[in-house]
């Protein structure tokens, strides 16, 4: 007599059985939609980590170049360690913005700084989550060229045609000898490139 009950309570039991696995379904597929969101705005993070730390490397070897050029009149040394008349290497910042499959949105050039803004190329993709399809990340990064040598022009008992000592990272000291290219830094010895947050993205 019990067992045309058990098999109605069994009939009543499997719709709230379809709605509990639909729900849950329901549930991963918005999860899979906020990770789709994630990785698509930690795509847009990386695109503009590189674009920023690519004009500054860019500005940075340039300002090492000039100061090799200058390397026999100190006088125009402190100007270059303060980043002045480099060039705008925004134009580097989008190449490396397009290479991680993102759009320069914005540049600003500064001394010894560069602030980019990128945007995904790729939307985040259809998901449950309406609107999302079309759904771009943007973000953005700052770098900064930091000088690593400080000088003095003259020093007591120095002779007057002697360049400078250049004081650097790390208690290394440099004396230039323009025909001694083993006395002479290189850009990363001259500057660190780093991102403004001071993530360890040091080049």
């Amino acid at each position: 007599m019990n067992r045309p009950r058990r098999h109605h309570d069994a009939g009543q039991a499997f719709p709230i059985y379809i709605t509990v696995v639909a729900g849950l379904l329901l549930l991963a597929l918005a999860y899979l939609a906020v990770g789709q969101a994630a990785v698509n705005r930690s795509g847009a993070q990386t695109a503009a980590d590189a674009a920023a730390l690519a004009a500054a490397q860019k500005t940075r070897d340039q300002l090492a170049g000039m100061w090799l050029d200058d390397l026999g009149d100190p006088t125009k040394w402190q100007d270059v360690f303060h980043g002045k008349g480099a060039d705008n290497a925004c134009w580097r910042a989008g190449q490396l913005a397009a290479q991680n499959d993102a759009t320069l949105t914005s540049c600003v050039p500064g001394l010894l700084r560069y602030t980019v803004e990128v945007r995904t190329k790729r939307a985040v993709g259809d998901s449950v989550v309406p609107g999302t399809e079309n759904i771009r990340s943007t973000e953005s990064a700052s770098a900064v060229i930091e000088p690593l040598c400080t000088f003095e022009s003259t020093g007591e008992g120095a002779k007057s045609d002697a360049l400078p000592q250049l004081r650097c990272r790390d208690d290394k000291t440099w004396d230039p000898n323009p025909d001694d290219e083993g006395s002479l830094p290189g850009p990363g010895d001259l500057f660190d490139v780093h991102l403004a947050d001071g993530e360890a993205n040091h080049q």
